[in-house]
């Protein structure tokens, strides 16, 4: 029968071996070692180069003296970065060190079942800042008069948002329907896996920090 001593030297092992596996799950992929059959091309300046096959996306990396980079794995297909691996890891180093010492509001972005093309396009590039800026973004939803009747549009509208910044954001409170309101809340992905998609329609000089746009409770449309 083995002893507890044996027992919690086993235990200590299980334990480094899990750490270790975390530690190696947490790097990117990197050129060779990425093994999605296509990916996601986005270049140093986070503009999207649309979906290529991986061996076509690496050798225009190599071309231009740069890596392949797996920055959202999870993503269908996954996200790719054409950077300098070296560099990135120093500027991703950096920006975690310069993340501790902020604070983590939860910031608030009001959207509607009829929001158009345009105006839906602004709110998720601010959501894109917020989340980029280490803030958590609650999404809100009212319905009004003959909405309410469908409010099914609105949980539809919460999942277009969900899809929408999967490779911003991850779901930290599910779209929940209460009265005639639909709220959801979303967490920030590791600085390293962050790729925007709405980086075209950001507003100039728009302040992430200001406190108008602190969520609260009692919030009107």
């Amino acid at each position: 029968m083995p002893t507890p001593q044996n027992n919690n030297n086993q235990a200590n092992r299980n334990k480094n071996l899990r750490d270790k596996a975390a530690n190696k799950t947490q790097q990117p992929r990197v050129n060779d070692r990425i093994r999605a059959p296509r990916v996601r091309v986005v270049n140093a300046k986070g503009e999207q180069l649309g979906i290529l096959p991986t061996r076509e996306a690496l050798a225009k990396a190599k071309e231009i003296g740069l890596d392949l980079v797996e920055v959202a794995p999870n993503a269908d297909p996954p996200v790719c970065r054409v950077i300098d691996y070296g560099k990135y890891k120093y500027m991703q180093a950096k920006l975690q060190k310069s993340n501790k010492a902020k604070v983590t509001r939860m910031k608030e972005v009001i959207i509607r079942v009829g929001t158009d093309v345009n105006d839906y396009n602004v709110k998720m590039a601010r959501a894109e800042q917020f989340l980029d800026h280490g803030h958590k973004v609650r999404f809100r939803l009212r319905f009004r008069m003959r909405e309410n009747a469908h409010k099914e549009l609105g949980l539809e509208k919460m999942a277009q948002v969900q899809e929408d910044l999967k490779t911003m954001g991850q779901v930290d409170q599910a779209a929940k329907l209460a009265g005639n309101t639909v709220i959801m809340v979303m967490a920030p992905l590791p600085a390293a896996q962050r790729v925007k998609k709405f980086k075209k329609y950001e507003e100039e000089g728009f302040d992430t920090e200001s406190d108008e746009f602190d969520a609260k409770d009692d919030v009107e449309e």
